[in-house]
């Protein structure tokens, strides 16, 4: 349930909504406005430049990522032996090997944790030089077909209003940066 109070951000987004509806109907009334929509979604998912990067972060994370899941298999295997011998070790020797795994699994979770942090920061480098060029794209064709608006997070749009195949297949064209 919504709760619209005078401060409250419901407010504010649903004075903004009629204020900008309020806004086109006037404009509409002086001229026809032409209005597109992007899902951005679809672009960082489809366009070749998202592929790419997608491609380029497999490329230099999977080897990390291949050792990982061995020692996680090579940990797995220690603590099934350690279990399978158990009621035949000392005391002294069952313990020495229970503090070993743990200091293995510990290590492993800390190279884990180390890899996820890399990745996703990498996964932030790539995507934000993605979403640049889609912008320029974006721009290109507003400034091409003089567009009036063109907004990207919609609750709905119909198929006339969007445009983004035609900014896939621009992005897709456009030679890469860098």
């Amino acid at each position: 349930m919504i709760h619209l109070t005078r401060t409250g951000p419901a407010f504010r987004v649903l004075t903004a909504i009629t204020a900008a509806a309020g806004l086109l109907a006037g404009a509409a009334n002086a001229q026809e406005l032409k209005i597109g929509y992007v899902n951005s979604e679809r672009v960082l998912r489809e366009a070749t430049p998202a592929k790419a990067a997608q491609t380029k972060l497999e490329g230099e994370f999977g080897k990390r990522e291949k050792d990982l899941s061995e020692q996680a298999g090579r940990l797995k295997a220690a603590a099934d032996k350690l279990e399978k011998d158990a009621p035949t070790l000392s005391e002294a020797e069952r313990n020495r090997r229970q503090r070993e795994l743990v200091e293995q699994d510990r290590d492993l979770q800390r190279k884990r944790r180390e890899f996820q942090e890399d990745l996703n920061q990498r996964k932030n480098e790539e995507l934000a030089a993605v979403v640049e060029r889609a912008n320029r794209v974006i721009k290109q064709i507003f400034d091409q077909e003089k567009y009036d608006l063109i907004v990207q997070e919609v609750v709905f749009a119909g198929p006339r209003v969007d445009i983004t195949d035609k900014v896939i297949k621009a992005l897709n064209a456009a030679p890469p940066s860098r």
